[in-house]
Order: structure tokens, then C-alpha cells, then sequence
């Protein structure tokens, strides 16, 4: 990661970057940073004299070729044979060239001589930007960080702490974090639609298939059981909260909402036989349906978790290409499924229990309501037909 120094004038942007490598190279959590050295390139600034290369009969192309030669050479190939076998052998050629740069002699064709290229055009060196790079219309120079074993978003915090107190910004001129930060700022502000979207896509789903707010919001706590397995395995394998461990948890809530859902469709089948059976329907009974479909019923919630398991548990032992990356979407995923297994088991019957009892407290207060509006009824019947 590292620092966009944005300004208009180039040394101006260059002192800054210095500035902030000082200041960068205390910070806790810095392995090692670099401010580009944009003004250390040699240039040769070259103004041709036409008449003169006229005279010569040299062309711009032939002259510039000359001098590109004799400053850098230029690469040839020569056949050779080592015994039976022909081979080619890359070689340099350079021209003669006479004391200090820039004077090397070209052949005239006409008159069999050389000259030196410096008669015709007017050579000198410079020192200037050997790169110059150019975002959002603005002069760019980079700040390279590498940094050791700490979350980059604490770093940059810590960092950006260092840099308000102490660099000196003059108007005009801005500093931005890139790298590895600005796309995790990238990520989190997507995430913070794409997760909303999908759990409200997912309860509204789980509306439509039990028509019911209460099971939805039962089928919901999944989420938070889920959510205690997610830290404490992340936690366990050292894993920072990187991007591809926030991209895994969208996907464990579509785990939370199918084990939730295959959950509550047992205990509401044990429910209504158990209703079916008993007409006359206590806590006990009640208790005993429960019973019937959170334990009884264990094998097939076994057999679900050990499939999710199955197909994630490898990744965590994979080493190939991406496999890192892999590895931190999964962590969250097995982490999750292990915890909201077990308090599903745990939490899930007591709290449907709890919302039933509230079903059987208030049918004998409905019963007497319809049976107090019958007798009603039946009096003012009475009442009408006595003569």
C-alpha cells in the first residue's frame, strides 16, 4: 500500500513524499517505505542545425540513429559456427565516441569522412523527471509501505494520525492512501448495500414461505448464533478481517437461513400432529411434540450440517493457486455452521416453546369470549319470540 501525492508542480510534490517517508518510517507496524525519486532522470536535449545535416547530406533519422548508437549501443547478431553447428551471438555495437558525451562521429556517404555529430545541431544534458505520472488531472507521486503483520486498516489510522500532526501540506497539494487500504474502502462501501439488500431479501423470502413474522424472526436469530463461531474461528486461524473474510458472510447467511428454516419445519410438523392427536392440548403435550422435533429428529440435521461441512472443511488444508484467499472465505462459513448447529438445538426449541405456551394461554380465554357471545346470542333469541 501506500501514499498519491497529487499537486501541480513536481519538486513541490517531491519534498512532500520525502517528508512523509520520515515520518512513515517510525510508525508501529512499517517494514519498509520509498518515495519515488521522480527528478533523478539524464536526459540529452538535442536541436538539430538542417542546413547543417543538409550539407552533410544526413537525414533527422540517420543523425538521431547515430547518436542513439553511440550513447546506447545497439544490439546485432553475428553468425558464427562452433564446429558443424551455425549459431548466432547477440552483440553490442557501440561508435567511437571522444571525449564527454554527445560527440560521436557519423560517416558522410558522399565524401567517405566523418564528422562529428555535434556540427550539426546543438547537444547538451539535463536532469529532469525520468517519470511523471498524472491522475484526476493533477501530478501524482507515490509513497511506497510495505508493512509487517498488522491489520492495514489500524495502520492507516495510527499513520494518519502521524501525518495530520507533523506533514505540512501547502494549499493546493492533497495526500491519499492507496493500495490495498483504498480497495478495502472500495469493498466496504459495497458492502454496506450488498448485505442489507441480502438480509432483506432473505427475510422477506422466509415471510412468503411461513406467512408469519414470528417464524421469520425465530428462522432470523440464526444469524447472531452464527455470528459467535464466525469470530472465534477467524480468531483461531489469526486471520485479519481482510475482504475476502467480510465476502464470506453474505454467504453464511444463506447457510443460517437453510439450517434455521429445516429447523423450525420439524418442530412445526411435530406441533400440528401432536395437535392432531390431542384435542384437548397441555404444556406437557406441548413439550413432548418439542421433544419429538428437535431431538428425536436429530439425523437429519446431522446429515445436512456434516454435507455443509464436507464441502467446506478441505479449504482450510488447500494449497494452491487462490487458496488464501479461499481459506478466508471459508473460515467464517465453517466457524458459523458449528455454532449455529449446536444453539440451534439448544436455543431454538425453548423459544418456540415459549411462543406456543402464549398460543395455549390464550385459547381458553378465546373459547370463553365465543362461548359468552353464544349465550348472549341465545337470550336475546329468547327474549324476542317469549310473548
Amino acid at each position: 500500500m501506500g501514499l498519491k501525492i497529487q499537486g501541480s508542480d513536481l519538486n513541490k510534490i517531491q519534498e512532500i513524499g520525502k517528508q512523509a517517508e520520515k515520518l512513515l518510517s517510525v510508525v508501529s507496524g512499517t517494514r519498509n517505505v520509498f518515495a519515488e525519486r521522480i527528478g533523478d532522470g539524464y536526459f540529452l536535449d538535442v536541436n538539430w542545425d538542417r542546413q547543417a545535416l543538409a550539407r552533410y547530406g544526413l537525414s533527422i533519422e540517420e543523425a538521431q540513429d547515430a547518436l542513439s548508437t553511440a550513447v546506447g549501443g545497439k544490439r546485432q547478431h553475428s553468425d558464427q559456427s562452433q564446429g558443424a553447428v551455425p549459431c548466432q551471438r547477440p552483440l553490442s555495437a557501440r561508435l567511437p565516441v571522444e571525449p564527454g558525451i554527445a560527440r560521436p562521429r557519423v560517416g558522410v556517404r558522399q565524401w567517405r569522412q566523418t564528422n562529428p555529430i555535434v556540427r550539426a545541431g546543438h547537444i547538451r544534458t539535463l536532469t529532469g523527471a525520468s517519470m511523471i505520472r498524472d491522475e484526476d488531472g493533477l501530478l501524482t507521486e507515490c509513497v511506497f509501505v510495505e508493512l509487517t503483520d498488522v491489520p492495514v486498516g489500524d495502520y492507516v489510522e495510527q499513520a494518519q494520525r502521524e501525518l495530520q500532526n507533523k506533514l505540512k501540506i501547502p494549499a493546493g497539494y492533497s495526500v491519499l492512501w492507496s493500495g490495498q487500504y483504498e480497495t478495502a474502502l472500495r469493498v466496504r462501501h459495497r458492502l454496506m448495500l450488498i448485505v442489507p439488500v441480502t438480509i432483506a431479501i432473505i427475510l422477506f423470502l422466509l415471510y412468503c414461505n411461513t406467512r408469519s413474522a414470528v417464524k421469520t424472526m425465530i428462522v432470523a436469530l440464526a444469524v447472531p448464533f452464527s455470528a459467535v463461531g464466525s469470530i472465534w474461528m477467524i480468531s483461531a486461524l489469526g486471520y485479519n478481517m481482510s475482504i475476502a473474510v467480510w465476502l464470506g458472510i453474505p454467504a453464511l447467511l444463506g447457510i443460517d437461513a437453510e439450517t434455521g428454516v429445516f429447523m423450525l419445519l420439524y418442530l412445526d410438523l411435530a406441533y400440528e400432529a401432536a395437535r392432531r392427536q390431542h384435542p384437548q392440548f397441555t404444556q406437557e403435550r406441548l413439550y413432548d411434540a418439542i421433544v419429538e422435533g428437535a431431538a428425536r429428529r436429530l439425523r437429519p440435521k446431522f446429515m445436512t450440517f456434516a454435507t455443509m461441512c464436507i464441502g467446506l472443511i478441505p479449504i482450510l488444508w488447500s494449497n494452491g493457486t487462490g487458496s488464501e484467499i479461499l481459506k478466508r472465505m471459508a473460515a467464517p462459513m465453517i466457524g458459523g455452521i458449528f455454532t449455529s448447529f449446536i444453539l440451534e438445538l439448544l436455543v431454538y426449541p425453548p423459544i418456540y416453546a415459549v411462543w406456543r405456551e402464549r398460543g395455549l394461554k390464550e385459547e381458553p380465554v378465546r373459547d370463553q369470549i365465543i362461548a359468552s357471545g353464544r349465550l348472549g346470542t341465545a337470550q336475546a333469541i329468547g327474549a324476542d319470540t317469549t310473548p
